[in-house]
């Protein structure tokens, strides 16, 4: 996919290790600037690096907080597990969010964590949530989609029989700000992730690193699209990377790589703990360079 409009550039607050004072005062800086356009946190409930036995907020009550104390940025989680909550409440929360933000939430959705990664594992045991096999949670994700979108959209109550999500009766009222629904943000590699992308999302975001797997993951996706009569520029594409404090031109070249590669919309990672100022240092060092 080629680059074709300006990169959408925006940040990443992972609410572990951090108090909720750091988070807003994070927020509510990047507000105010408005060459940061977006702002994530992540989903997960017990931490997947530092202090194992640190700190870590849910994520969607904290966006929600988040949501009210913010007027401009569009907000979400990158990207909420799929394992974690059913889809028809998890509809339900993010429609609330969405109406607290004025329509402002980009909606994140991924399978959960993969099963090979010990210590993301252990939060679904630590808080006694089924951990399926990744087939099932791919077919999972699919169903959970269909059944969130729906909600979103239709007028009537409805039946749903899945081999995983089953509803009678449901229905969604009040409906999200955003029409038809808010934006779907699908996070992940695995050809089961992009073809589930290709029929469900508007944006999909890969983390940095490996620029070339990248080029080829996307360029999977629009053989996908392809193959559904979708336009592969319907679907934005997204990329995490992570900031380096001490080494900001580390960071700008990663930066000029994914927008190279056709990433156009870009999510800086914030480690903690996070130095005073940093939203306006995101901007003035790593931002503006890179328009």
């Amino acid at each position: 996919m080629s680059h074709t409009t300006s990169p959408r550039f925006g940040i990443m607050t992972a609410p572990s290790q951090v108090t909720y004072a750091d988070v807003l005062d994070v927020w509510r800086d990047a507000d105010a600037i408005a060459e940061i356009e977006h702002a994530w946190l992540f989903d997960h409930l017990l931490p997947i690096f530092g202090d194992p036995d640190g700190p870590i907020f849910e994520g969607w009550t904290l966006l929600s907080a988040l949501a009210a104390q913010t007027d401009r940025l569009r907000i979400g989680l990158l990207v909420t597990s799929n394992r974690f909550r059913p889809p028809a409440i998890l509809a339900k929360i993010a429609t609330t969010v969405d109406i607290v933000a004025n329509g402002r939430l980009d909606f994140g959705i991924g399978a959960g964590s993969r099963p090979g990664h010990p210590i993301a594992r252990r939060e679904y045991e630590a808080h006694g949530v089924p951990y399926d096999g990744f087939a099932d949670s791919m077919e999972a994700l699919d169903e959970a989609l269909t059944v969130i979108r729906r909600l979103w959209i239709e007028d009537e109550s409805f039946d749903f029989a899945g081999n995983h999500v089953r509803v009678t009766g449901a229905f969604g009222n009040p409906k999200p700000v955003q029409n038809p629904h808010p934006p779907i943000i699908t996070g992940g590699r695995s050809a089961r992730l992009l073809r589930i992308t290709a029929r469900h999302a508007d944006l999909w975001n890969i983390p940095g690193g490996d620029i070339e797997d990248a080029r080829s993951r996307s360029a999977l996706l629009d053989r996908y699209c392809d193959e559904l009569g979708r336009a592969p520029g319907s679907i934005v594409r997204s990329m995490h990377i992570q900031v380096d404090y001490d080494r900001p031109a580390s960071t700008r070249e990663a930066i000029d790589r994914a927008i190279g590669a056709g990433f156009e919309h870009l999510v800086l990672g914030l480690p903690d703990p996070y130095p005073t100022g940093i939203a306006h240092w995101v901007a003035e060092e790593l931002i503006a360079p890179s328009r």
